[in-house]
């Protein structure tokens, strides 16, 4: 019966059709996953801040070029650090702790900035704030995925991404409202005052539950059902979420004591590792592509070129003056955020698949019209206003497209679709993938744009999104509606992957049909 009744009684994963509405989403995990994705406002700010305060720290510091570009990339490397931890971090003290963790250090990092007198003192800031930033990026989806149910797992672990570009919008209010001081002391308040969220972080993330996924893990079968039962959306998932998760951790069904034994887990992660990179299954190896190519596909189609950069692409535009650049920068923080908002709304409704290849398509066209823009504006003696109104246009139609899919769906997909025991690590590698590519990419914008034009960037980043299209319409199944513990029968076929997703959906509709019929004449098993 519990074979059967896993993959039939939920009425969240079998919409019947004339169903009337899905449940409503679960109030208590909503403020869990509210909680836990405030940490990613940490790494929104920074980027945001930083695209502004930079003109100001490059008056003061008299830093060139060279070292322009390394001060804004460098916390998307550093950052590594931190995501490689954060996996191990999380399996020994829990996904909660991590996270107040993840503030305490971004807190010490932003205090070391809005203090630093020198170039080599601001670069030690950046380095605490990037491991900060790397720890928070990794845990915030994964606690929400584990939190969240099916239902509407989509709109909580799209939190994170809304909070990244809350944060964002906040660093360039920062900027806009700090500029007015003194050039030596505009850009440290501006940083400084980053310490301020990490400290309400801090605090709020107390108020959450652990993961139950987590206390499982941990065999704590009571405090797991605890959470389970305020997170689910009805008594009935509660139980098989349980039942899910316990099979996944390698604990018997019939295992219903408090806490028990968990023989099957394997100190240090090593053998994790070992599954997930050097001798991993089918569905694991396509998985594991899956998680890393989306991350880098976000990054490498240029999002960090535009947001941290948009001052100087203003500047090409023909905006001069720095607060008119600080005030059209502060249009793409509000066009990001309201997009990202809208997207919310739809990962549940519409799925990831149709909103993910969307997103790439209209940014593909973005893209191209941002660099034929810019290439106009290059060539011409004279200031054209509408190449420089396309130029503003596009990179608005850019970030809204890149809210809308794109920016959701890569924290959204690689939190979802790693197994249990290979969660934190799997989500590790993801991260670290997304911020070397984001490390790399701010770090060498300006020398490539006076390598090829700043226009011939933004079609080497429209071609790479191109690219980016294609590898997600062959490679990624659909998994909205999809339990935690079914993606992995998702997986495993790569390009054939729809066989795979004919194969469950099949199976489920027969389990339905057993079930229903066992129902109706009263049988058991």
């Amino acid at each position: 019966m519990a074979a059967d009744g896993k993959l039939s009684d939920d009425p969240t994963r079998l919409p019947e059709p004339g169903t009337p509405s899905k449940p409503k989403t679960n109030k208590y995990a909503l403020a869990c996953s509210f909680l836990a994705s405030m940490t990613s406002i940490l790494l929104g700010y920074d980027i945001g801040v930083m695209s502004g305060a930079i003109i100001y720290i490059k008056k003061d510091l008299h830093i060139s070029d060279v070292q322009k570009e390394i001060i804004m990339g460098i916390l998307n490397v550093y950052s590594l650090l931190g995501s490689a931890a954060a996996g191990r971090t999380s399996d020994w003290i829990g996904r909660r702790y991590t996270i107040v963790f993840a503030g305490v250090i971004f807190f010490a990092g932003a205090l070391l900035m809005g203090f630093a007198t020198n170039y080599a003192f601001l670069m030690v800031g950046r380095f605490v704030a990037g491991v900060g930033v790397g720890y928070a990026l990794m845990i915030a989806p994964v606690y929400t995925a584990e939190v969240a149910p099916a239902s509407s797992r989509g709109f909580l672990t799209s939190i994170t991404e809304v909070s990244i570009n809350f944060g964002i919008l906040l660093g360039y209010v920062s900027n806009f409202a700090f500029s007015k001081l003194p050039t030596n002391l505009g850009w440290r308040f501006m940083l400084g005052i980053g310490a301020v969220p990490s400290i309400f972080l801090a605090l709020g993330v107390l108020a959450m539950p652990e993961s139950p996924r987590w206390l499982v893990m941990q065999g704590r079968l009571a405090d797991a059902k605890r959470v389970l039962d305020r997170t689910s959306d009805s008594p009935e998932e509660s139980r098989l979420r349980l039942s899910d998760i316990k099979n996944a951790a390698g604990i018997p069904p019939d295992s219903d004591d408090d806490t028990v034994a968990v023989t099957k887990r394997r100190g240090g992660g090593e053998g994790v590792w070992r599954d997930l990179l050097l001798r991993p299954t089918p569905a694991v190896r396509h998985i594991l592509l899956c998680g890393v190519g989306i991350h880098f596909f976000q990054q490498a189609s240029g999002i960090d070129a535009v947001v941290l950069y948009s001052p100087e692409i203003f500047e090409k535009a023909g905006i001069t003056r720095d607060n008119d650049k600080l005030l059209a920068t502060m249009a793409v923080g509000f066009t990001k955020t309201l997009f990202i908002l809208v997207a919310t709304f739809l990962l549940d409704r519409v799925g990831r698949r149709p909103l993910l290849l969307s997103s790439v398509a209209g940014m593909v066209a973005s893209l191209t019209g941002l660099g034929i823009g810019l290439t106009v504006i290059a060539h011409s003696g004279e200031k054209l206003i509408w190449a420089a109104a396309l130029c503003i246009a596009m990179v608005l139609s850019y970030v809204a497209f890149f809210s809308i899919g794109m920016g959701p769906i890569t924290w959204v997909y690689s939190s979802e679709i790693f197994p249990l025991r290979l969660r934190a690590q799997g989500c590790s590698v993801g991260v670290a993938a997304n911020r070397v590519t984001s490390g790399v990419l701010s770090m060498t914008f300006l020398s490539l744009y006076h390598a090829i034009t700043i226009g011939g960037a933004f079609f080497l980043y429209g071609a790479i999104a191109a690219v980016a299209w294609f590898f997600f319409y062959s490679l990624y199944p659909e998994t909205q509606g999809k339990t935690l513990e079914e993606m992995e029968g998702l997986f495993g076929g790569f390009f054939r992957w729809r066989t795979n997703w004919k194969a469950l959906e099949e199976k489920k509709l027969e389990d339905s049909g057993r079930v229903e019929m066992m129902t109706r004449v009263g049988g058991t098993d």
